[in-house]
């Protein structure tokens, strides 16, 4: 007796194979397709990080660095000598206030030891204070009446007292080896302005001039201190 089953359980079964087959026919692009999308964002992902190595590796080809981070002087140096600043000026003691202040910025900022003997010192630094002036810049033109003890109407007035000054202080900076007198830095054109009020009230007067001078101490040590230790 033939079982009429068996073929049609051969063709059920082909027709259930040749859905399964068309599945994964379809699933298998889509799977591509994720591949390839997966490595296109990696691709732009790559791009960037490409750039940016290689504009570190031009950057430091052509020397360029960041300001403070780099230190060109010699590596044995250890002992800066600052003696105390020469002042070619009639500004009394103006050199001790700017040599305290030079000082006080290396020892902040660098790790050389720092004394005021050349004898003793790998490099000595030597400044001079060239010239100093102090001139007002801004005057009081307001009007004031001038009272008068004849019959002779008041007397009206402009003043023209200044009420604020300005003081420049040019100077002069090397720095060498003391054993080769080898120049290390060298700016011969320092030059430092700083203004200050008058108070025009006589009962309240200060003298602003020192105060200014402190202020433009600091400034000029800070700028110099950078200068030597970057070699600009």
């Amino acid at each position: 007796m033939v079982n009429r089953k068996d073929p049609i359980e051969a063709q059920t079964k082909g027709v259930i194979e040749s859905l399964a087959n068309c599945a994964i026919e379809a699933r298998a692009p889509r799977r591509i397709s994720n591949f390839k999308s997966q490595i296109s964002n990696l691709k732009f992902e790559i791009v960037p990080l490409c750039l940016c190595l290689s504009a570190a590796i031009f950057l430091s080809a052509c020397g360029y660095h960041v300001g403070g981070t780099a230190s060109l002087m010699p590596p044995g140096l250890k002992v800066i000598a600052v003696p105390a600043l020469k002042n070619d000026t009639p500004r009394y003691r103006i050199e001790q206030g700017m040599t305290e202040a030079v000082v006080h910025e290396f020892i902040a900022r660098s790790k050389y030891r720092i004394v005021s003997s050349e004898d003793s010192a790998d490099a000595v630094l030597h400044g001079e204070i060239t010239s100093f002036e102090a001139i007002p810049v801004v005057f009081d033109t307001t009007r004031t009446t001038t009272p008068n003890a004849t019959t002779v109407p008041a007397l009206n007035t402009t003043t023209a007292r200044a009420t604020t000054m300005l003081v420049s202080v040019h100077m002069k900076v090397s720095l060498e080896d003391r054993e080769t007198k080898k120049v290390l830095y060298k700016n011969d054109s320092y030059l430092f302005r700083e203004p200050y009020e008058i108070s025009t009230d006589p009962s309240k007067f200060f003298d602003e001039q020192g105060p200014a001078l402190e202020r433009m101490s600091r400034d000029f040590a800070a700028r110099l201190v950078s200068d030597v230790l970057e070699n600009f």
